[in-house]
């Protein structure tokens, strides 16, 4: 998957709300619907986006499927978002450059 796809499936604020209900561990579909004002089968198919993004996984656990976070789910996010940094900090560094080459003027 790319960071693309994970910024994607991410967009959505009910799918936020369904990472952070993960957040504490697997929970099966039926306690992720759980106060939510959608329905359960509109929950399914928010799972099946983030499973296809590669942001969870998925275990069958007798007739359940208990969902979690994917460990490595956000890692080329991470990649991508760690090189906008690393933009950002030379960025930084030029301008401190400059700023002190016009204060020594």
């Amino acid at each position: 998957m790319t960071y693309e796809d994970t910024i994607t499936a991410l967009a959505d604020p009910t799918r936020r709300d369904i990472i952070d209900r993960l957040r504490s561990g697997p929970l099966a579909v039926g306690a992720i619907a759980d106060g939510m004002p959608i329905s359960r089968p509109a929950v399914s198919q928010h799972l099946r986006v983030l499973s296809d993004a590669g942001l969870l996984t998925v275990t069958p656990s007798g007739n359940r499927r208990l969902y979690a976070i994917a460990p490595d789910g956000v890692d080329e996010l991470r990649r991508y978002l760690d090189t906008l940094w690393d933009d950002a900090l030379a960025a930084f560094g030029r301008a401190a450059a400059e700023k002190a080459k016009e204060s020594s003027k």
